[in-house]
C-alpha cells in the first residue's frame, strides 16, 4: 500500500514538473515587434526627428535615446515600436534606430518619394522635366501666390525678377477697368512670366466680390451662396458657378479662392454671412455641386477654410482660438471638405485659427497635425494653400513662411513676397529646410499647372 502511494505521489510530482516546464516553454513573454517607415527629414535635433513620407504625412518622433545621424533633406529608414497616429504630428512610439536610406528614382528620374498617385500624377513626368530646367530662385518663387502690388510697373519688374507662382487680385485691381483692359493686363503679366501664372481672386459672391464689384465687368454683383440657395437651391448655385467661371476665364483668371464650405448656422458667427448658412449635410451637397460645376471651365475652385471656421473671430485682425472638441469638428466641419475632395477639388485653403483639439500651439495654417488630418483622414492629394500670411493671426510670427512649408503647405499666399522669398532662401542656406523639399513642392505646383492646361510640353 505504501509502495503504491509512493508511486502515485511520484507520478503526480512528475506531472506537475512537466506542466510547469510546459508553461515556461510555451508562454514566454511575446516579442515586441518593430516596424519601419521611410521618409524625408524636415527637422532634426538631439531630441526630435520630424519627417514627411511619400503621402505627405508629417511625423515627429522622440529620438533623445538614439544617436542623431541624419541631416535635413536626408531620406531615412526609421525603426520603431508602437502605433503611428497619422492624423497627428507628435508620435508616442519608441524609436529603436534610424539610418540613412539611399534616395531612389524611377525610370523617368523622379524621386520615388514624390510619387503619390495623386490627382495630378498623370503630369509628373512633364513637371519633372520642367523642374530640371529651373534655377533654385525660380523654384522658390513657384511656391508664392502673391498679392498684386500697388502699380503695374512694380508688378512686371518683380515678376521678371522672381517669376512667382501667381498673383492674387483684389477689388482695387479691377476698379474702373473694362473687360478688354483686364484681358490685356492679364495677358501682359502672362507674357512676362517664364511659367504661366496662377491668376487668383476671391469671387465668393455677396460680401466678398473682387471682379463683379466693377459694373464694367459684370452687370450685377454675384450673389452670395445664401441668396442663391434661398432663391433656387443647389440648381441655381450650379448655374451661378458656371456663369461665374465663364466670366473669370474670359478675363484670364484661372483660380477662384472659393467656395466657403465652413458650416455656420448662427447669424452671429463671423463667417456666417459668407457661408451657405445651412447644416453639415446641405453644406456638403453645396461643396460637391460647386466643384463638379467648375470642372472643364478653365477655373479651379478652392475649398476653404480648413478645418472649418466654426464660430471663430476674424483672423484678419488677430489671433482666433477654436476650443471645440475634435469629435465635433470631425462630425460637423470635415464632411463638406470631404465631399468637395471626392468631387475632384484641386485646392484647399487652410485657416489661421488655432484649433486646440488638433494642435493647441500653432495656428492651423502652420500646424503639421492639421495638414496630416487633411492628407490622411480626407485623402487629399491636391494643393494645400495658406490663407494670407499678412493677416493679423500670423503676421507677427517669426519665419512664418518657413513654418508654413514645414507644416505641409504647397503654396503660400503672401503680401510681403520679398520677405517670404528671403525667408525660404535663408532657410535653405542655413540648413533649416532642404533644397530637395523646395524641389518637391515646386514639382507639385508645376504638375497642377499642367493638369490645368496652363503649361504644355512646348511652352517656353
Amino acid at each position: 500500500m505504501n509502495k503504491k502511494f509512493v508511486i502515485c505521489l511520484s507520478c503526480i510530482l512528475l506531472l506537475m514538473i512537466t506542466s510547469l516546464f510546459s508553461i515556461n516553454l510555451f508562454h514566454k513573454e511575446p516579442e515586441v515587434k518593430t516596424k519601419k517607415i521611410t521618409a524625408s527629414v524636415l527637422k532634426v535635433n538631439d531630441k526630435h526627428l520630424t519627417v514627411r513620407d511619400k503621402n505627405h504625412i508629417i511625423y515627429t518622433f522622440s529620438v533623445d535615446e538614439v544617436e542623431t545621424t541624419a541631416n535635413v533633406g536626408d531620406e531615412v529608414v526609421i525603426e520603431y515600436t508602437g502605433l503611428l497616429d497619422k492624423n497627428k504630428n507628435k508620435q508616442e512610439t519608441s524609436v529603436i534606430n534610424y539610418e540613412n536610406a539611399s534616395t531612389s528614382k524611377d525610370e523617368n528620374g523622379i524621386p520615388t518619394d514624390w510619387l503619390d498617385n495623386g490627382i495630378f500624377s498623370d503630369y509628373y513626368i512633364l513637371a519633372n522635366k520642367k523642374l530640371e530646367k529651373m534655377t533654385l530662385d525660380e523654384k522658390i518663387a513657384q511656391l508664392l501666390l502673391v498679392r498684386y502690388p500697388d502699380t503695374d510697373t512694380k508688378a512686371i519688374n518683380d515678376l521678371k525678377k522672381y517669376q512667382f507662382g501667381g498673383f492674387v487680385f483684389f477689388e482695387r485691381d479691377f476698379k474702373n477697368k473694362t473687360s478688354p483692359e483686364v484681358k490685356s493686363w492679364i495677358k501682359g503679366l502672362q507674357e512676362a512670366s517664364k511659367i504661366p501664372l496662377l491668376t487668383a481672386v476671391d469671387e465668393e459672391g455677396g460680401k466678398v466680390v473682387r471682379v463683379s464689384s466693377n459694373p464694367n465687368l459684370v452687370a450685377e454683383k454675384f450673389k452670395s451662396s445664401q441668396e442663391l440657395y434661398k432663391e433656387g437651391g443647389l440648381s441655381l448655385i450650379k448655374t451661378d458657378t458656371e456663369t461665374k467661371s465663364k466670366v473669370l476665364n474670359n478675363l484670364g483668371l484661372n483660380l477662384n479662392l472659393a467656395p466657403v464650405v465652413d458650416v455656420s448656422t448662427n447669424s452671429q458667427d463671423y463667417m456666417y454671412e459668407r457661408s451657405l448658412g445651412q447644416n453639415t449635410e446641405i453644406t456638403s451637397d453645396y461643396a460637391k455641386t460647386v466643384i463638379e460645376a467648375s470642372k472643364d471651365t478653365g477655373v479651379s475652385y478652392t475649398l476653404k477654410h480648413f478645418p472649418g471656421y466654426g464660430n471663430n473671430s476674424d483672423t484678419h485682425t488677430g489671433t482666433s482660438v477654436d476650443d471645440r472638441s475634435y469629435d465635433d469638428i470631425v462630425k460637423n466641419d470635415l464632411p463638406p471638405f470631404k465631399a468637395g475632395i471626392e468631387s475632384g477639388a484641386e485646392a484647399v485653403l487652410v485657416s489661421h485659427n488655432t484649433v486646440t483639439s488638433i494642435d493647441n500651439t500653432e495656428p492651423a495654417s502652420l500646424s503639421a497635425s492639421v495638414h496630416n488630418l487633411l492628407r490622411n483622414e480626407l485623402k487629399f492629394t491636391g494643393i494645400i494653400i495658406t490663407d494670407d500670411l499678412a493677416m493679423g493671426a500670423v503676421s507677427s510670427i517669426n519665419n512664418a513662411t518657413v513654418k508654413a512649408i514645414q507644416a505641409g503647405n504647397d503654396l503660400i499666399i503672401t503680401t510681403d513676397y520679398e520677405k517670404s522669398f528671403n525667408e525660404i532662401k535663408n532657410a535653405i542656406e542655413n540648413g533649416t529646410i532642404s533644397e530637395d523639399l523646395i524641389d518637391k513642392l515646386a514639382f507639385r505646383v508645376l504638375a497642377w499647372k499642367y493638369y490645368k492646361g496652363l503649361l504644355f510640353e512646348i511652352h517656353k
